[in-house]
């Protein structure tokens, strides 16, 4: 048995490039399934917080590679996975 905070703590890295995204800041759970459906690493804040956010990076389930003890390596191409929102306007 895993523990979410289990999964706080472990540095996230992108095997794409080998940068350090982040760490686990929440989870996406299928309510009809009980199955996790994504990772979500939050966006680091800017000076002390001040001046906005960085944008949460979602991380599919099927895109996770290896949880190891201390890291989670992931696959991630950065925009291009994102859905694009379309403007009406």
């Amino acid at each position: 048995m895993v523990k979410i905070s289990d999964f706080q703590i472990k540095d996230v890295v992108n095997v794409s490039d080998g940068k350090k995204l982040g760490n686990i800041g929440d989870i996406e759970i299928n309510l009809s399934t009980g199955r996790i459906e994504a990772v979500v690493i939050s966006g680091n804040g800017k000076v002390l917080g001040f001046f906005g956010r960085d944008e949460d990076i979602v991380i599919p389930w099927k895109n996770i590679i290896k949880i190891g003890q201390d890291v989670i390596l992931v696959r991630y191409k950065g925009l291009e996975e994102r859905p694009i929102e379309e403007n009406e306007g």
